[in-house]
């Protein structure tokens, strides 16, 4: 039984991101996963990290919850949109608040090189745009699979990381996003 957290990065609780999200989390707990969920938009923090790395904000209690969440966790699940090719601001002010040295890296001392403090836990980010999704691939080079994949989780140790983006939902039918509900639970029955 693999433990799985799911990390919901929309703002808005009643958006396309949030079924998707429900639709995991159900399949996930037919599975007989153990799941736990970060909804970032319930959380109260300051998503601006003021002094960078210079000097440490002190962490929110809902922080130090979510911490203690992805130390937890083998299996980070993260649910977003795309917007202006990056994720919501919320969910980048979430990552920069949480993934933080000490916690999911440590910089070498006199060192380019850093340490991978994440390591033995999987990844999927599965994200929504209003394009079709090989044209992000193919037209934009996908900005958000290389920020969230690679110079993220993967740089904090997550391995690997699947992607699954669907796209366009602009004009989408229910047909499409039932199909699209029906995907993701078998994801979360299938623990990837």
């Amino acid at each position: 039984m693999k433990k799985v957290l799911l990390i919901q990065g929309h703002p808005d609780s009643e958006s396309f991101n949030s079924a998707l999200f429900d639709a995991y989390k159900k399949g996930l707990t037919q599975s007989g996963a153990d799941v736990k969920e970060i909804i970032i938009n319930e959380l109260s923090f300051d998503p601006n990290l003021h002094f960078g790395y210079r000097k440490r904000t002190e962490l929110e209690p809902d922080l130090v919850d979510s911490i203690e969440k992805i130390k937890w966790a083998e299996h980070l699940v993260f649910f977003y949109p795309v917007w202006w090719g990056s994720v919501p601001a919320l969910l980048k002010g979430f990552l920069d608040r949480v993934f933080l040295p000490g916690l999911a890296f440590k910089k070498r001392e006199n060192s380019l090189w850093w340490d991978k403090l994440l390591t033995g836990k999987t990844g999927h980010l599965i994200s929504t745009l209003d394009q079709p999704a090989w044209f992000y691939w193919f037209y934009n080079r996908r900005p958000t699979y290389y920020a969230m994949k690679q110079m993220t989780l993967e740089f904090c140790g997550v391995k690997p990381v699947r992607t699954t983006t669907i796209g366009p939902l602009r004009l989408s039918k229910d047909s499409y996003r039932e199909n699209w509900l029906k995907k993701v639970e078998k994801l979360g029955f299938n623990q990837k």
